[in-house]
């Protein structure tokens, strides 16, 4: 694939970063750190790289304005032709910013948005969002709270990590943990609120995976779970529902996965950190109406992934880009240690969930066998020239896009 610029194709190597795929089949990625020599690099907050999936052709965009901060486990959100950044840990610790990239002109712009309304949530990082109705709605995150906003929520929703704490003249002052708070931005009226949920909500959690499904967010797993837990959020009556699945059928726990929406009722997970700590390759995919786990075949075995994200494309494909190839945690009666060897990538990945319409299938065998056409393909309208030009180009590339 073709970096589009004189930027070394690997500055598209990374981890943790956020990426979307826009209404033009444009694959956007922002954000993330690479690791050189054992240490974490973030890479440059000034700047957005698009990949045309067509063509699989990459080129990079300048972001002027407010630029962001170094950031790491920040959570990115695309509404109405704009990225929101929110949260995450900069250099000065852990985050509760947001800011705003105006995506519709060359030259993207960024805000720090500010004179907002409500109670902003708390610092955090490792949280999640789901875009529903022009809100933003976060769900869980691991950050910190003063002990006054401690004390002033239920013991149900943050959970204190052991040994995290600091102490000002022998008071304690600040608190480390996890939290299952939905907390809501309106991007029009730019003010906060804490949504009051009920039913059988999640527990705190950081490093889970969400998708939303009509007017329903969806979350799974996350640090500690045994299995593979699933809940739903409506968020019209902000009422939570578990799945309660058989254990026989349930995917093991995992942490720093993605779940993405292929269909009306149907959620793909991909990869994760294991229970044991060791980067997995499966897939899996749930039926939110018949409520059953389904492991799935398919060819990417080689392609273990954490901290990778997965967006819907075109026909339903599953676009992955990015992440580890071999996170590995190792956890002694000490210590936890992250092993300092992972290998981050920079391929994008295709997974097909559907079987693809005779459209699809005439431009890709016209795109991969171009020769057999000559000069008749100037006979097609315009529009349909040109979208079989970038599609002879990605065939015709050293390394195209891997695809099931």
């Amino acid at each position: 694939m073709d970096a589009g610029s004189s930027d070394p194709i690997s500055q598209l190597q990374r981890s943790c970063h956020t990426a979307f795929v826009d209404t033009n089949n444009t694959l956007h990625v922002w954000g993330g750190y690479q690791v050189i020599a054992g240490e974490d690099v973030m890479l440059p907050s000034d700047e957005i790289w698009l990949c045309d999936l067509d063509s699989g052709i990459w080129h990079r965009r300048q972001i002027t304005g407010d630029i962001p901060p170094d950031l790491l486990g920040f959570c990115g959100s695309y509404v109405n032709n704009t990225l929101y950044i929110f949260g995450g840990c900069d250099p000065n610790g852990y985050s509760n910013q947001m800011f705003s990239v105006d995506l519709s002109e060359r030259c993207c712009s960024c805000r720090r948005v500010t004179n907002t309304k409500g109670t902003t949530p708390s610092p955090r990082n490792k949280h999640t969002c789901w875009v529903h109705k022009d809100r933003l709605i976060y769900f869980g995150g691991y950050g910190c709270k003063t002990i006054a906003e401690v004390q002033n929520t239920s013991s149900s929703s943050f959970i204190v990590e052991e040994m995290a704490w600091t102490m000002i003249g022998g008071t304690l002052f600040t608190c480390w943990g996890w939290n299952n708070e939905v907390t809501v931005f309106d991007i029009h009226t730019s003010i906060w609120s804490l949504a009051e949920t009920n039913g059988s909500a999640p527990s705190p959690r950081s490093c889970h995976a969400s998708a939303l499904l009509g007017n329903k967010g969806y979350i799974s797993g996350g640090l500690g779970r045994a299995e593979l837990d699933i809940f739903s959020l409506d968020l019209e009556t902000w009422t939570w529902t578990a799945f309660d699945t058989p254990l026989s059928f349930t995917p093991p726990g995992r942490s720093m996965h993605t779940m993405t929406p292929v269909s009306d009722h149907t959620l793909f997970i991909y990869g994760g950190l294991g229970r044991d700590g060791n980067t997995l390759n499966d897939a899996w995919r749930f039926h939110t109406v018949k409520k059953e786990w389904t492991k799935m075949t398919q060819t990417h075995n080689n392609k273990p992934r954490v901290c990778h994200t997965a967006c819907v494309g075109r026909d339903n494909d599953v676009i992955m880009f990015g992440g580890s190839s071999n996170f590995c945690v190792l956890v002694d009666t000490i210590a936890v240690l992250r092993s300092p060897g992972q290998h981050l990538c920079r391929d994008v990945v295709v997974f097909q969930t559907q079987p693809y319409s005779l459209f699809r299938l005439c431009e890709d065998f016209i795109g991969r066998n171009a020769n057999l056409f000559g000069n008749k393909l100037s006979y097609l309208p315009s529009r349909l020239q040109s979208k079989l030009e970038k599609r002879i180009v990605f065939f015709s590339a050293t390394k195209p896009v891997s695809t099931v």
